[in-house]
């Protein structure tokens, strides 16, 4: 499988709870989208892996945050995965 999908949970994301942030990891294109649904539409941020500076997680009791960092300074942050997503982000991540 070449994309994977993740969501937060709808209690302890950031977001909304009717419209939920995820990350797709694309490894056929080597790109990390990041997905924050609205009403109408979505924002997404695409980031290509050979910019991603750094990826760490924050676990907390029951869910746990992703970080990823550019070299250009850019920070994206997601709040309210699983702590087994988060796992599995991090080893999508760790090239």
């Amino acid at each position: 499988m070449n994309r994977y999908e993740f969501k937060v949970n709808r209690v302890f994301g950031d977001g909304s709870a009717v419209f939920p942030d995820e990350i797709i990891i694309d490894r056929m294109n080597r790109l990390v989208i990041h997905r924050k649904p609205k009403v109408v539409g979505c924002k997404e941020t695409k980031i290509h892996y050979d910019t991603i500076a750094s990826v760490s997680c924050d676990k907390h009791m029951l869910f746990a945050d992703i970080h990823i960092e550019t070299r250009g300074g850019r920070e994206i942050i997601v709040r309210g995965f699983s702590r087994d997503d988060a796992d599995r982000i991090m080893e999508l991540l760790s090239f």
